[in-house]
């Protein structure tokens, strides 16, 4: 039987460099921080990459999943720096990435009936090593928005919709998520509750009249919170109107650098 060639290690001659090479769409139970219960088990899909050299045909797609099964037990993402610093010596990389989505559940208590469930949201993580450990982390946040044109033109009523908020942020000392999301929804027309009795549905309602949000209005108003966080260095925040009179959504969006801005204003 001859000797097996590592096809991967040979030697590729075209000379381009590939920025990101490696695993898509794995999905693995991960732990996150939970402030009321310390702790909360997920399933998260995770991409995990590494930059490849331009004279190396390929990577070994199996030392991706070799390397996350040895942190299977542990709280992942507290170790995100040490996993990528061991993707790297695995992969013989000079970066790695990783990109990490999951759903995270938060008990809501409805605002009227006080009737308690559970409300999803989408969370992800996106951190990267190469000379230093660089990480972003974001929430996609359903709200309700009424329109404020709407109201002031018609007689009757005016019309809402549910919108997502995404905001990713950057920072230097520890934020919750829950922090973010009720950062979001204290600037909604009202938020969203996963179980309503009649009373809610009137409250909700009602509360959303009596706050009209145009798509604009939310990405400022996030924005102003934000930028009072001194905790926070970047942040991004997206809001997308899916419109119940339109067959187009509306959206806006506002991204900085505070750290940036903060040394500048300081020169």
């Amino acid at each position: 039987m001859k000797d097996k060639i590592d096809i991967q290690s040979l030697e590729d001659t075209r000379k381009i460099m590939i920025n990101k090479v490696g695993v898509k769409n794995v999905k693995y139970p991960i732990i996150v921080d939970d402030r009321e219960n310390k702790q909360q088990t997920t399933v998260a899909d995770l991409d995990i990459y590494v930059e490849l050299p331009h004279n190396y045909r390929g990577t070994h797609m199996s030392r991706f999943l070799e390397v996350l099964n040895n942190f299977h037990k542990d709280n992942f993402i507290q170790r995100l720096p040490e996993f990528l610093a061991e993707v790297k010596k695995a992969l013989d990389a000079e970066s790695a990435y990783t990109n990490i989505r999951f759903p995270y559940f938060i008990k809501k208590f409805a605002p009227v009936s006080k009737t308690s469930s559970l409300l999803s949201y989408d969370c992800y993580f996106q951190a990267s090593l190469n000379e230093e450990f660089k990480m972003q982390i974001g929430v996609e946040v359903p709200i309700t928005t009424l329109c404020p044109c709407s109201k002031e033109i018609s007689e009757n009523g005016a019309h809402s919709q549910r919108s997502m908020v995404n905001v990713a942020i950057s920072y230097h000392d520890f934020i919750w998520l829950e922090e973010i999301i009720e950062l979001v929804e204290s600037c909604a027309s009202c938020e969203i509750y996963p179980l309503l009795k009649r009373v809610d549905e009137k409250y909700v309602t009602e509360k959303a009249y009596d706050n009209p949000r145009f798509v604009e209005d939310i990405v400022r108003e996030v924005t102003l919170k934000i930028q009072k966080d001194k905790r926070i260095n970047w942040f991004k925040v997206q809001s997308e109107n899916y419109e119940s009179i339109h067959n187009h959504n509306a959206y806006a969006c506002v991204e900085s650098d505070l750290k940036k801005e903060i040394n500048e204003s300081n020169k």
